[in-house]
Parts: structure tokens; C-alpha cells; sequence
């Protein structure tokens, strides 16, 4: 089995097209205005940035699946943090804001256990600080 997931061709323009090629679901990216682009689309850091969320909640879900706890409707709120010299990822925020508010402490410890050992937060290199945190009040 193959492990090409996805090509990217160069538009143009610091432009981007992404396609995935199991589903054919496409997106572009764009340079960001602080680097020369037109930050009309998520720029590959906004991505990397981005993809912390989707894992975290990826995670969470798929525990709670496992332990019959509901996470539907639950929000990360990302930021994202550069530094130059070179120019890369300082930080990445996440602030996940839970819809529901009547989870145990125990099922709190399963949620956060599994957001903070998600792949995405596993493989960003150790000079990115991480710092997330978990909002269950309204």
C-alpha cells in the first residue's frame, strides 16, 4: 500500500493547491501577509497551527466514543506565534471551549489525557511551545 496521501501543485502567485487523494476534497493555500502573500487562505503554519486543533479533537472524540462521553460542539480557538531567524513556529494556543459543562473529573482527565498525546502534539518539533488549555464554563 501506498503512503502518498495528498499532492500539492504550485498555482502561482505563492499559491497553493492541495488536493487529498483518497477523498479528491481540495484546498489552496496562500503565503500570509506578513511574508509577501495576499493571506487569502490558510498559509502552510496556519495549517500546521490548525491541525493541532483538529487532532486534539480527533482525540478527544475518539475517546469518547470509547468511554460514551459526547463532545459534539466543542471549539479550539487557535493563535499561532512566529518567530524570524529563522522564521518558523514559536507557539501554537489552543484553547478548547467545551459545549457541554456537566463532564465527571474523571471523564475531564480521559478528554485531556487524550488531546495533550495527539499525533499532531507528538510530532511539532520540542522548540514549539504548546499551550493548551481546556474551558468547560459557558
Amino acid at each position: 500500500m501506498s503512503n502518498i496521501i495528498s499532492t500539492v501543485t504550485y498555482l502561482g502567485d505563492l499559491r497553493t493547491e492541495c488536493v487529498h487523494l483518497i477523498s479528491g476534497e481540495k484546498f489552496i493555500t496562500d503565503a500570509p501577509v506578513d511574508n509577501n502573500g495576499k493571506g487569502q487562505a490558510f498559509s502552510p503554519t496556519d495549517l500546521t497551527s490548525t491541525s493541532l486543533g483538529a487532532c486534539l479533537l480527533t482525540l478527544m472524540g475518539i475517546e469518547g466514543n470509547a468511554h460514551d462521553i459526547d463532545i459534539t460542539g466543542t471549539v479550539v480557538t487557535i493563535s499561532k506565534f512566529m518567530a524570524s531567524d529563522p522564521r518558523r513556529i514559536s507557539k501554537i494556543s489552543a484553547e478548547v471551549q467545551f459545549a457541554i459543562n456537566d463532564y465527571t473529573s474523571k471523564e475531564k482527565k480521559i478528554l485531556e489525557k487524550a488531546a495533550l498525546t495527539c499525533p499532531v502534539a507528538m510530532s511539532l518539533h520540542p522548540d514549539i511551545e504548546q499551550d493548551i488549555t481546556f474551558v468547560y464554563e459557558r
